[in-house]
């Protein structure tokens, strides 16, 4: 026999309903909430003031309307009510930035610092994050929780880290870090922390291959609106794939991997920055032009590749995505279609919405999704 909905279920209801219809249309008025929600007036207002006390919304301004008389009063979210921040642990630096519930950045820390696998490295970097905290102003309550990007494969359970080579740090736990602060702590694959960030600003994407093309290559699966993680913990590491079985040493310890080719690691000579590569690369120099054309006939060999096995749109994202333009993406089509057996159409490389920013971002925004996850369900 289905159980009947009590009152309180229904009060609970609206106001999940009212909460997120705020969220979604950022500045409405009571009038608005009522005829779309088709909820009474009352309801309405009994659950803007408790709203309201609880910190949640506050009005902001009034709303011009078609009818004569006073202008109605625009309610919107609190934004910083509650705050994700994430965390990116890399070879020499750290990244941290906190997010608002709309996963917009309220502020941003980077600092040199080499990693270690020592008491003294996880104490420090607790600090400096509880001090950016201090900075901000934020309350222990403001804090949903903390997401440490890294690059290495995360167990499942998002604790432990089952391999990593790059910083050496395969079997790391997060109760290092959990040790000095007093949050949910989470580890998170890098490249899938980048596509948690391009699904945030996409939310209509549903299928893709998203390539995260920073100093180091990585990739996530995105099916169904959720991340293939497989059977073993290391699927969609096409990084590791081996294309040139003599070609140069991968980190992994093979040579020729799909890392050698395609990460800015492969792209830039020593000490060269992405900015100046660029920078003289769309001046014009002849010598720029032949690497890049280089590096990007290995990219589209190794995205033809994986377009063959996963035909759906492939992402460019990471640190490369703010560099790249239409001519880069004709360039890749034109290479491809030299070099697969299908007629392929112009319309399945796009270049990352969110390329600014998507790691550290994209670690914190589990902690956000997973509160309004929950006020939805309240």
């Amino acid at each position: 026999m289905k159980k009947s909905i009590t009152p309180n279920q229904i009060k609970q209801n609206n106001y999940s309903l009212i909460y997120h219809y705020i969220y979604k249309n950022r500045n409405v008025s009571q009038q608005d909430i009522s005829y779309n929600l088709r909820l009474s007036r009352p309801t309405v207002t009994a659950n803007l003031t408790k709203m309201e006390n609880d910190g949640l919304i506050q009005k902001s301004g009034q709303i011009d309307t078609e009818f004569v008389g006073r202008k109605a009063s625009a309610y919107s979210i609190v934004p910083d009510f509650r705050v994700g921040i994430g965390v990116e642990i890399l070879k020499k630096e750290v990244k941290i930035i906190a997010v608002n519930l709309y996963g917009e950045k309220i502020d941003r820390l980077a600092f040199d610092f080499d990693y270690e696998e020592t008491e003294s490295y996880f104490r420090t970097v607790c600090h400096k994050i509880l001090e950016f905290k201090e900075r901000l102003g934020l309350s222990e309550e403001h804090i949903l929780g903390i997401g440490f990007a890294m690059q290495a494969l995360v167990s499942p359970d998002r604790k432990t880290i089952v391999y990593g080579k790059i910083l050496s740090c395969t079997g790391l736990s997060i109760s290092r870090f959990t040790k000095y602060l007093p949050y949910p702590c989470s580890f998170i694959h890098d490249a899938q922390s980048a596509a948690v960030a391009e699904l945030w600003i996409s939310p209509e994407l549903k299928n893709a291959f998203y390539l995260s093309i920073s100093k180091h290559l990585g990739a996530a699966v995105i099916t169904n609106g959720e991340f293939l993680t497989g059977k073993h913990g290391h699927s969609s590491t096409i990084e590791h794939i081996q294309m040139e079985p003599r070609g140069k040493l991968c980190y992994c310890g093979k040579h020729g991997c799909i890392e050698t080719l395609c990460s800015l690691t492969a792209l830039l000579e020593e000490k060269e920055t992405p900015d100046e590569f660029f920078l003289y690369l769309r001046q014009g120099n002849l010598i720029y032009k032949k690497r890049w054309e280089h590096f990007l006939t290995n990219l589209a060999r190794s995205v033809n590749m994986l377009h063959l096995v996963y035909d759906t749109d492939f992402i460019l994202g990471g640190y490369l995505a703010s560099y790249l333009c239409q001519e880069d993406l004709d360039f890749l089509y034109e290479k491809i279609r030299q070099i697969t057996p299908f007629e392929e159409a112009d319309d399945f490389l796009r270049i990352s919405k969110m390329p600014k920013h998507n790691i550290t971002i994209g670690s914190a925004l589990p902690y956000i999704q997973k509160f309004l996850n929950t006020l939805a369900e309240s």
